[in-house]
């Protein structure tokens, strides 16, 4: 909202540039807090993809840098999977039953801290889970990049969960806290393994690289692969424009499911 009413007394006053800020900060950190006191998801978010990329990256196919350089790309997009998904479409599936998201609407915040938030939780996360597995690719995988692409894959994680956090609000507005989970499982492994995070498209037969491109994350680990020299820079602009329009359409809906529930 854009102003704070004062009492009854009928006084407004417009937040301070420097205080709105200070509430995105303050909003943001306790959700991180929030989620990282909740171990069934922090532990499990936070450990499945470097785990995943020890095991298939590196145990593996010890001796094979290009396995490991690889599957370094398509699992730090896995790991952008879990804390968008998870954290929108649970949490706010949650918040939404118990009322939470009624009380944080008529609350004096600033507009939009409550989803800016979620979403500063979810990059941190992916933050914590990309520096994990860069340690391991580096150290156990010898994984040996230029700094800029180092930071340009990093740079991409980030960004990549804006879809996941689109679709994980879709499923929170419409699903309830039960349902919730299961509706976000039935789509975060099965599609990490339809979009070739695990193991390359080659392996797998010939329909499931057909469809790959209807998923969000197989445009993203294309970007991902284009930035570690793994597959040819071509088509850059057509993947950011499929998921940017993934993003809007999902938050549209999700946007229209929130009003009608009031």
């Amino acid at each position: 909202m854009n102003a704070a009413t004062l009492g009854n007394t009928g006084i407004e006053t417009k937040p301070s540039t420097h205080g709105a800020l200070a509430s995105y900060a303050l909003e943001s950190k306790f959700e991180f807090l929030r989620v990282l006191r909740t171990p069934a998801f922090a532990a499990p978010t936070l450990m499945f993809p470097p785990l995943f990329y020890l095991l298939f990256g590196i145990l593996l196919n010890r001796g094979n840098a290009g396995a490991a350089h690889y599957l370094f790309a398509t699992y730090s997009v896995f790991g952008v999977m879990a804390p968008s998904l998870f954290g929108f479409g649970v949490g706010v599936a949650i918040e939404r039953e118990r009322g939470w998201l009624a009380l944080k609407r008529v609350a004096p915040m600033p507009p939009g801290a409550y989803l800016i938030s979620k979403m500063a939780m979810a990059m941190l996360f992916v933050a914590i889970i990309y520096a994990i597995l860069a340690t391991l690719a580096f150290f156990l995988g010898h994984v040996r990049m230029p700094a800029v692409e180092w930071t340009l894959l990093g740079a991409i994680a980030l960004l990549g969960t804006m879809p996941f956090c689109a679709l994980g609000l879709m499923i929170g507005a419409r699903a309830n806290a039960n349902a919730a989970p299961a509706f976000v499982n039935l789509i975060y492994l099965p599609m990490a393994f339809l979009s070739g995070l695990w193991m390359p498209l080659g392996m797998l037969p010939k329909f499931i690289g057909e469809i790959a491109p209807l998923w969000p994350s197989y445009h993203l680990s294309q970007l991902a692969l284009m930035t570690v020299g793994q597959v040819p820079v071509a088509g850059v602009a057509g993947h950011l424009l499929w998921i940017a329009g993934f993003t809007v359409v999902c938050f549209a809906i999700a946007r229209r499911w929130l009003a009608r529930a009031g």
